[in-house]
Formats: structure tokens, C-alpha cells, sequence
């Protein structure tokens, strides 16, 4: 009877074990289509249809070939405008040759509503066809903000893949190299490309060719390294050559020809480090002093703040460059003076000026915001996307102190009428707050459309805030506690009233939530974006 029982069960099991299979392929966020040896579809899971509203069930697009499936995207209107330059016809040929075999490299395909969508193909021991169809929309916009980034730089950039092919550079890096252009450089690896330029007389080398070649190929091998390089027309780099994530390799060439300027700059920087250590000492209580002078100026205090943050921020800006340029010339040079010494310095300085330009930056935007020169360039922005981009760029820094960061409620395709520079910086504003102040072991991201907005919401299961605070910590150098220890040390209490006034900018607004164990969220509600006309 137990073993009639134990085979029921089985037979159960086996018959809803494809159920479920289904099931679990319908709840992933890229669409999967399979076609048969002759290109008509056998598959569709449910994500199809939300890469293109305009298809109609995707049960009723079984048996369709892949070309009346691509025709459907068209007459649906899906496909920019821009893809279909060539002509319909020449645009299906090309996406119906990615059915063979030799033409399975992912290709993109760029729609009307600014997505991208990409395409990868394989066939199974079977003969069918796989395409797995993925939004890569917010992939391809970083893609092209770092390519454009690369090419407006003043310094020499490259971008080497795991296989240490050359994948990314700029003009100024095929400069050095002795090239004309950077489609001489593209694809080739490193080794190539530094013994063209060994061999080329490009460089002054103190030692032959060989000996040269072998001693670069090992710092390039190293994680991450610093070499200085002269070329035969006089100019001199310094080389930071260290390895990506991925298992790439980022180098960057700084300039770095006028030595007395350099060398001078580490004399300055010898008399202005004790300066800057009572300055340290000094910020915390100078910041925190900043409050109560406003509120001595009650019966102007719109223009008193205005001019104070006006002039804070040019007093605090020059030394601050000094700082930030001379540490990176002392860590260059180190190895002239006391390399220890200097290089810990130069880490303390570095640190230091780079806290201090954060607040700069949140000073000078106030003073813009509140003169009425802050200038927006609004377009529709992808607030989910901006969302996992910067859970993406926290989540190291949250993983070290054991806290994690959901994101699975950032559903992309909300579009925000916004700024997406300072809708990035505001996100990461909060996120930042979150990270660093949340007793909690967990903070959650999520995007939500309202009646004409999009709401952004960062929240955390830590302490929380007294329900009474939450006025007051929204104006300028206020922090959660009144305490002069801990919180002062880790901002200038400007955080909130930045985003605050950046909400307000764009006609939406900040929103925050709190009380004693209850944990902290806040939420910024921002115009949605007009639809595009069809």
C-alpha cells in the first residue's frame, strides 16, 4: 500500500514538474523563443509580449516564422526609425541571418520607444534555434556616456578585455602609441601594441627594446602598477596600469612633463600639510557653527545664507585643488623623498580634499539653486534603471558592513521627466546616507508610478529617526542627532537639503518617513515623463 502511495506521488510530481518549469521561464525578465529547423516558432515565454506590447498573445504566434515575427515588430510600429533606414526588407534579411549558424554574434536592434533590445542566438543538439531577447537599454546608454567621457578627457585612456585585447581608448592614447587613428589599435592586444611602439622609436627607452618590452609586460601583468614613460618628442607620463573587476585592464596616462612645477608643488604641499590637519581638526565645529550664524541672521536670512555658502565655497576651493593635485604629484614623486611617509600622506590629503569638494559641490549647488541659475536638462529618464545602477555602485561598500541592498522592486521603463545626472546624484545621496548611517541589515530600493509622478523611494530597517527631527534635519548642516561626535564626522549635514532642493527644482518634492526603531525611509516624487507621439 506504501509503495502505491510512494508511486502516486511520483507520477504527480513528474506531470507537474514542466508546469512549473514553465512557470519559472514566464517570471524571468528576458524572453526566450525557440524556432524549429525550419524558423517557426515552437516557444514564447510571457516576457515577449512585455518587450513588444504591440504582439498579440504570444500562444497565438506559435507556428509563425521568425521573419512574419520581425514583420510584426515592424507594422506594430516597435522599431526606431533609424534601424529601418536601410529599408524593411534589408533590415529583416539582417535579423533573419542570425538564424545560421555562422551569424549567431548578438546583434542589437534599437526600437522607437529608445529601448534596446539585444539578441543572442544558439541551436541545440536538436536543430532549433534559441534566442534569448534582453532590455539592454541602460547597458548601452553607460556605454555611450563612458565612450563620450573617454573621448572628452584630457588624459590618455584604454581599455584592455580579459583576453587583454584593446576594447576602448581615446585619440589621445593612439597619439601616444604613433598611430593616426584608433582603428589601427582596436582588437589588438597588449603585447602587439607595446612592442610596435618598443621597436617603433617612439618612446626614449634608458635600456634596449627586449629588456624594456620584458620589464612593461610584467608590471602590466602585475594587479595594478605606476610606470613613467617619455616620448621622442619631450613629453613625459606617468602610467597607472591596474586590473578591472572583470578581469580587464584600465590604464590611464597623466601628463606629467613640467617637473618643477611638480617638484615645487611638493615643497608647497610640505608646508601646507600642517595647515591642513588643524583645518580637519578645526571642520567639524566650524561646520556645525555655520547653523547657528544663519539663524542670527533671521531678518535676511535668504540672502545671508545665499552669501555665505557663495563665499564658503571660493574660500574653500583653491586650497582644496592644491590639495587634491599636489597629492597626486607627491604619490608620483615618492619615491624622491620618503616613499612611506609621502605616500601616507598623500592618502590622508587625498581623502580629506575629496570630502571636502563633496561639500563644495552640495554648497555651490544650493547658491545656484537658490540664485535661480541651476539649469535642468530634463528628458525622460528610467527611474528603475537609475535605481539598480546605483545599487550596483553601493553594493561593495554595503556588503563590507553586512547590509543588503533590494532592488526588486525597481521595475524599468517608469519614465521620469527629470535631469538623470542629478536624479543619479540625488539617488546616490540617499543611498549613501543609508549605507552609512543604518543600524539595519537591510535597505530597499523601489520605483512606483503615482497619478502624473514617479516615486523613488530609498529605505532602511535601522534605528530610525525621532518623528520630530524630520523637519529640521532637512535644513542646511543639520544632522539626525544634536550630538557634535559621530555624525559630524561623517558629513556636513548638507545631504537632505541638497536632494531636497533638487526635488523641488523639478516641480516634485521629498518626502521622509521615520521614528525611533521603526528605521528611515525617504522618497523624492518627480514629474513622470510625457509619451512620446507615435
Amino acid at each position: 500500500m506504501a509503495g502505491a502511495i510512494r508511486a502516486h506521488i511520483s507520477r504527480e510530481q513528474d506531470q507537474n514538474e514542466p508546469a512549473a518549469l514553465l512557470g519559472a521561464l514566464d517570471s524571468l525578465r528576458t524572453a526566450i523563443t525557440i524556432f524549429d529547423g525550419r524558423g517557426r516558432l515552437l516557444y514564447a515565454n510571457a516576457h515577449l509580449n512585455y518587450l513588444f506590447r504591440s504582439f498579440p498573445p504570444r500562444e497565438s504566434l506559435i507556428g509563425k516564422t521568425y521573419e512574419e515575427l520581425v514583420r510584426l515588430e515592424i507594422e506594430g510600429g516597435e522599431i526606431a526609425p533609424s534601424a529601418l533606414a536601410g529599408g524593411a526588407k534589408s533590415f529583416i534579411a539582417q535579423r533573419v541571418r542570425q538564424l545560421k549558424e555562422e551569424e549567431f554574434a548578438p546583434r542589437d536592434v534599437a526600437l522607437r520607444d529608445h529601448r534596446v533590445v539585444e539578441i543572442k542566438a544558439r541551436r541545440d543538439a536538436s536543430n532549433r534555434t534559441i534566442l534569448l531577447w534582453s532590455d539592454v537599454t541602460a547597458a548601452r546608454a553607460q556605454l555611450m556616456r563612458l565612450q563620450e567621457a573617454v573621448a572628452l578627457s584630457a588624459e590618455a585612456f584604454a581599455f584592455y578585455d580579459a583576453d587583454d585585447k584593446l576594447i576602448l581608448a581615446n585619440d589621445l592614447y593612439a597619439h601616444l602609441c604613433g598611430v593616426k587613428t584608433l582603428d589601427e589599435l582596436i582588437g589588438r592586444t597588449f603585447p602587439e601594441i607595446c612592442a610596435t611602439v618598443a621597436y617603433s622609436g617612439r618612446m626614449v627607452l634608458e635600456e634596449s627594446p627586449d629588456v624594456w618590452l620584458e620589464r612593461r609586460l610584467a608590471k602590466h601583468r602585475a594587479a595594478a602598477g605606476a610606470v613613467t614613460l617619455r616620448t621622442n618628442t619631450g613629453e613625459a607620463y606617468l602610467v597607472r596600469d591596474r586590473a578591472g573587476p572583470d578581469g580587464g585592464r584600465i590604464m590611464v596616462f597623466t601628463d606629467i612633463t613640467d617637473k618643477v612645477r611638480a617638484e615645487t608643488a611638493l615643497k608647497e604641499q610640505e608646508n601646507a600639510l600642517a595647515d591642513s590637519r588643524a583645518q580637519a581638526e578645526k571642520q567639524s565645529s566650524y561646520l556645525a557653527d555655520l547653523t547657528s550664524r544663519l539663524d542670527e541672521a533671521s531678518a535676511s536670512v535668504h540672502s545671508a545664507k545665499t552669501t555665505l555658502l557663495r563665499t564658503m565655497g571660493h574660500e574653500l576651493k583653491t586650497p582644496l585643488n592644491a590639495i587634491l593635485g599636489f597629492s597626486d604629484l607627491m604619490a608620483a614623486l615618492a619615491d624622491n623623498l620618503k616613499p612611506g611617509q609621502i605616500r601616507e600622506y598623500a592618502g590622508l590629503i587625498h581623502q580629506g580634499g575629496a570630502n571636502l569638494l563633496k561639500i563644495i559641490n552640495q554648497i555651490m549647488d544650493l547658491t545656484k539653486i537658490s540664485a535661480g541659475r541651476y539649469d535642468l536638462r530634463r528628458m525622460p529618464v528610467d527611474a528603475g534603471a537609475v535605481l539598480w545602477l546605483a545599487r550596483d555602485a553601493f553594493l561593495h561598500r554595503a556588503t563590507a558592513r553586512g547590509i543588503a541592498i533590494d532592488a526588486d522592486n525597481c521595475p524599468v521603463g517608469l519614465m521620469a521627466d527629470a535631469d538623470e545626472a542629478v536624479l543619479t546624484a540625488m539617488v546616490h545621496s540617499l543611498l549613501d546616507n543609508a549605507v552609512t548611517f543604518t543600524t539595519g541589515k537591510c535597505i530597499t530600493l523601489s520605483a512606483t508610478a503615482l497619478e502624473g509622478g514617479i516615486a523613488v523611494t530609498v529605505e532602511d530597517d535601522g534605528g530610525g529617526v525621532p518623528a520630530q527631527d524630520l523637519a529640521r534635519i532637512l535644513e542646511p548642516f543639520e544632522h539626525a542627532g544634536r550630538g557634535e561626535g559621530a555624525e559630524h564626522a561623517k558629513g556636513a549635514g548638507l545631504g537632505l537639503t541638497v536632494v531636497k532642493a533638487f526635488a523641488e527644482l523639478h516641480g516634485g518634492w521629498l518626502e521622509l518617513d521615520s521614528s525611533i526603531g521603526e528605521g528611515f525611509k525617504a522618497t523624492v516624487t518627480l514629474p513622470a515623463a510625457v509619451p512620446a507621439a507615435s
